[in-house]
């Protein structure tokens, strides 16, 4: 089971490692992450498909590489299928990312999923790729990069 306060390390993981003010949090669900970001100061915007979310910005519809940068960071907490987009996005703009992988999207194990994912991202040109870890129980290691 994950921890409940997963948001919350997250949100306190980016602030202090990435100077970004506008982030966009892809595939985040209700909005818990953009929550916990804009307490910390951050303008955020919310992308994904769900019906029912909290009061914040939320873009109900599917990320795509099409959409508009109006980011410092790319996200994404447990983004499932949405974590390679993420990772080709901040490549494409040259932004840095952050993310919690879950799952993978082409049935590897999750060790597997995490190696295949940082030798993606330095392979998409980031010069810094590295992870690290969540004070959590379940899925908690991060991966991030940028230029």
């Amino acid at each position: 089971m994950a921890d409940l306060q997963r948001f919350t390390y997250f949100a306190h993981f980016i602030s202090k490692r990435f100077e970004a003010p506008r982030v966009f949090d892809v595939a985040g669900g209700m909005g818990k992450l953009n929550v916990e970001l804009t307490t910390l100061g951050h303008h955020v915007t919310t992308f994904d498909k769900r019906h029912k979310h909290l009061p914040v910005p939320y873009a109900q519809r599917e990320f795509t590489l099409g959409e508009p940068c109006e980011a410092d960071i790319v996200v994404g907490m447990h983004p499932d299928g949405a974590t390679r987009v993420i990772i080709e996005y901040a490549a494409h703009h040259r932004l840095p990312f952050a993310v919690v992988p879950c799952c993978s999207d082409n049935s590897m194990s999750y060790k597997q999923w995490m190696r295949f994912l940082g030798e993606y991202a330095t392979s998409l040109g980031f010069t810094e790729v590295a992870e690290d870890l969540l004070p959590m129980r379940g899925r908690a290691r991060i991966l991030f990069g940028r230029f």
